[in-house]
């Protein structure tokens, strides 16, 4: 049961059965313990999502050759560094003294409606003064800075098996 030593198709089925697990409990603690996600929350569920996607697809296909591995491998890695990086600003955000945290901004409703895509993530990636409070922790880390550690950890992933030479059977 070790996973360092699990196949293709294995690994990427179970990273995608976790991130599900992931994105429903962040779906728990918005609509059951009334946690509103901030910007970089929606963001990162975002990321989330399309990490998900990339290896669904990538354990269902489960090529055969090193080329698609490595497609794979290199899309999911693309995926879960972009999240890490939404994370780690997000993380960068609730670790200011509080004299320094940005003003709060509008919503990412009113900013899709209201700037052009690329003006709202300029604002989104500045931040805001509600991204910066921490409303709920396990083990004494934030969402954001759990969602920064499986980013990482999937991005290992990633690399691990989309990139190592498998033996042949």
């Amino acid at each position: 049961m070790n996973p360092l030593t699990w196949d293709f198709r294995t690994a990427f089925a179970a990273a995608a059965a976790m991130i599900a697990v992931f994105l429903a409990f962040a779906y728990y603690a918005q609509f059951q313990m009334g946690l509103e996600p901030c910007p970089l929350c929606i963001l990162q569920r975002v990321a989330f999502i399309a990490l998900f996607g990339v290896c669904l697809l990538a354990a269902v296909h489960a090529p055969t050759g090193g080329a698609g591995r490595k497609a794979y491998g290199a899309l999911a890695l693309l995926t879960a560094g972009t999240g890490a990086a939404i994370a780690g600003r997000h993380v960068w955000l609730q670790r200011l003294p509080a004299d320094q945290v940005p003003d709060c901004g509008p919503g990412l409703d009113y900013m899709l409606e209201a700037f052009p895509l690329s003006k709202t993530i300029t604002m989104l990636f500045t931040g805001s003064g509600e991204c910066a409070k921490v409303d709920w922790t396990f083990a004494g880390l934030s969402m954001p800075e759990w969602t920064l550690v499986w980013f990482a950890m999937f991005a290992l992933g990633a690399l691990y098996y989309g990139f190592r030479s498998y033996a042949p059977r």
